[in-house]
C-alpha cells in the first residue's frame, strides 16, 4: 500500500525539506487546516477531513475544484482532527504513516498529537511526526534512525520507566539500562554514521531525531 501523509495544523519550519518527504505515490490526508501546507507545497489532499473550522474558503474552493474528498464532522465531537484523519489512514493499512506540521503553534495540542502516537491500536504500524527537521516516534521493541553523522538523537521513557535499553551507533551507547521518565539520561545523543538501532525489553520509549 502507499505511504499516508497526513498534515496537521500546526507549524513546518522548513517547507523545502518537508516537500523533500512527498513521493508521486503517496497518499496526502489533510487534517482540517493541515490543507493550507499541502497546497503551499504545490499538492491537492485527496481527502480533507474534520470539522472545517480553519480551512479558508479560498482553499475549500480549490480542493473542491480539484476533487478532494471532503469528510466534515461537527465542532462537538471527541476527537481532534488529527485523530480522525489518522483513523482514516488506517483503514487503508498502509505500512507507514507520515503526519507533517503537527508540532509548534500550541503546547496541548503539541502534547495531544504526540500522545495520539502512543495508541497499543498503531502498534503495528510505522507512525512518525516529521517536518523535515525533526521527527519524532515511539519505540515498543526495535527501531531504526537514518539520518548522519552529528544528528540528535533523544530517547525518553513514555509514562514509566523503559527496560532493557540497547543501541548502536549513537556516540553514547546504551548497554541493556534502565530509563526513566523523571530523568533525562537519553537526552542528546548522537548518530555516528547513517544508521542507528534502539531495542528496548519492555516499557514505552519516545524517540526523537533532530537534523542538523
Amino acid at each position: 500500500m502507499p505511504r499516508a501523509l497526513i498534515f496537521a495544523n500546526g507549524s513546518l519550519p522548513d517547507p523545502e525539506a518537508a516537500r523533500a518527504l512527498i513521493r508521486p505515490d503517496d497518499l496526502i490526508i489533510a487534517a482540517d487546516g493541515g490543507t493550507r501546507h499541502v497546497l503551499a507545497l504545490g499538492h491537492t489532499p485527496a481527502v480533507i477531513i474534520g470539522d472545517l473550522d480553519s480551512l479558508p474558503e479560498a482553499g475549500r474552493h480549490e480542493v473542491e475544484a480539484a476533487r478532494a474528498r471532503i469528510i466534515q464532522y461537527s465542532r462537538d465531537k471527541n476527537e481532534t482532527d488529527l485523530e480522525l484523519a489518522i483513523g482514516y489512514a488506517l483503514e487503508s493499512r498502509p505500512d507507514t504513516i507520515l503526519v507533517l506540521g503537527a508540532l509548534g503553534d500550541r503546547l496541548d495540542q503539541t502534547l495531544g498529537n504526540l500522545s495520539l502516537l502512543s495508541d497499543p491500536a498503531l502498534a503495528g504500524f510505522d507512525v512518525r511526526l516529521d517536518d523535515g527537521v525533526e521527527e519524532a516516534f515511539f519505540c515498543r521493541s526495535h527501531a531504526e534512525i537514518r539520518g548522519r553523522s552529528g544528528h540528535i538523537v533523544s530517547l525518553i521513557p513514555w509514562g514509566s520507566r523503559v527496560e532493557g535499553v540497547r543501541t548502536e551507533g549513537l556516540q553514547w551507547p546504551l548497554r541493556n539500562e534502565t530509563l526513566y521518565p523523571q530523568k533525562t539520561r537519553g537526552i542528546s545523543n548522537e548518530l555516528l554514521g547513517e544508521v542507528a538501532r534502539v531495542d528496548i525489553s519492555s516499557g514505552l520509549l519516545f524517540i526523537v531525531h533532530t537534523r542538523k
